[in-house]
């Protein structure tokens, strides 16, 4: 996904999910929402977009510049003025491939105060509805989907496990941090991620809720190809 430093109203595509398959796929992190994901895509056809990479995409745009996160403003402004490039794995911010960086413990003890900016939530929503646009449907995971950005999307799923697995699967990722400091950083993303005032991680009322503490990828995809055939 590429994006030019541009926000502009949307207003076309309001019904878009009506048209068009789009699946909305949120939880918390390590519930298995990336690798479902993409898998899911590939079943079906569609291109694939990570959200939250969007939004550790500006966090790390934000430090770049050396810019305060509590200056909401000038986060606005970035996230704004960022070019976003999204392709398959890799991330690209500004021109720089920031696919490892987006993804370090920086970046991630700083995206949840990025992620609860009201401004930033409207700029990159616009983006997301507009990727979907151009695509003519995906497969989008995040925290919002569902509630926020494709509350119309014909399939919703949230994803949840134990925090012990969520977890251990992040520290399985990131071999630079030990489980109890993954663990601490989990929890705390969670705290914001729920409790922030605009567009917080929650269910949407008609989600199907698939819990994959114990349930293998494969039966997850299963379920959801099933939901959909």
């Amino acid at each position: 996904m590429s994006q030019e430093p541009q926000h502009q109203a949307f207003c076309a595509g309001d019904h878009l999910a009506s048209e068009v398959l789009v699946v909305a796929i949120d939880g918390p992190a390590g519930s298995g929402k990336s690798t479902v994901a993409k898998r899911l895509a590939q079943r079906l056809g569609l291109e694939y977009l990570d959200t939250g990479a969007m939004y550790r995409s500006v966090a790390f745009a934000v430090m770049a510049r050396v810019i305060d996160l509590v200056d909401a403003e000038a986060v606005v402004e970035v996230a704004k003025n960022s070019v976003i490039d999204i392709q398959d794995s890799t991330v690209t911010v500004d021109g720089v491939d920031a696919t490892t960086q987006i993804r370090g413990p920086e970046v991630t003890r700083s995206v949840s105060t990025v992620a609860a900016i009201p401004g930033v939530r409207d700029v990159l929503r616009v983006r997301q509805r507009a990727w979907v646009i151009e695509r003519g449907g995906g497969v989008l995971e995040g925290r919002d989907i569902g509630t926020a950005v494709f509350p119309e999307a014909q399939l919703k799923v949230y994803l949840s496990a134990s925090s012990q697995v969520r977890a251990a699967r992040r520290a399985g990722e990131v071999s630079a941090l030990d489980y109890e400091t993954v663990a601490a950083d989990l929890a705390a993303r969670d705290a914001a991620d729920t409790t922030r005032q605009h567009d917080p991680l929650t269910q949407a009322p008609d989600a199907l809720h698939l819990d994959t503490t114990d349930i293998s990828i494969e039966e997850v995809v299963e379920t959801l190809v099933a939901r959909l055939s």
